[in-house]
């Protein structure tokens, strides 16, 4: 799932030499994570209030992957915590996006992990299991499909089709 050639990227780069190809991410995102510019591969959760599926997700080899979390912008139920976190590190995940909120930020910035989420709560997730795994999802006026590329920095979050390298854009 990863590719060398997308180590080093800055989202307004690759947005301007691939107008056409990539689609922006429109939501406020805050960075938790002790990485905060990640790229990978594309797996989807949808789940609300509810981070069975998320753990169930990352407990899997992530293979520099990133977990896109559709979480309905609820600002009431934390879809990840530190434990979590360090889980999708363990298993090999670039990142997390998290159409929601998080808990333990602090300790969640001690772990190298790419974590963009909405915001924060004190308050942890339900746990039915109810959701589902790798569907397209839609949020911030993006779609977001499994296998698809994601591209992550403090500038903001892109998806693409295919990888994308800036070395090949200027060729």
């Amino acid at each position: 799932m990863t590719n060398p050639s997308i180590v080093n990227f800055a989202t307004p780069d690759l947005a301007d030499a691939y107008p056409d190809a990539v689609r922006v991410c429109a939501l406020p995102f805050q960075d938790f994570g002790g990485r905060t510019a990640f790229a990978g591969q594309i797996r989807t959760v949808v789940c609300y209030e509810d981070n069975q599926l998320v753990k169930q997700v990352i407990q899997q080899p992530g293979n520099g992957g990133i977990l896109v979390i559709d979480g309905g912008g609820s600002p009431r139920r934390a879809l990840l915590g530190d434990l979590n976190a360090a889980l999708a590190r363990d298993n090999g995940w670039s990142g997390l996006v998290i159409n929601g909120v998080i808990r333990d930020a602090a300790l969640i910035g001690d772990i190298e992990l790419g974590v963009k989420a909405l915001g924060v709560t004190p308050l942890r997730s339900s746990k039915t299991g109810a959701g589902a795994i790798d569907v397209p999802v839609v949020f911030g006026d993006a779609l977001f499909e499994p296998g698809d590329w994601l591209y992550c920095d403090r500038d903001g979050v892109l998806v693409a089709k295919a990888p994308l390298s800036l070395a090949a854009a200027s060729e």
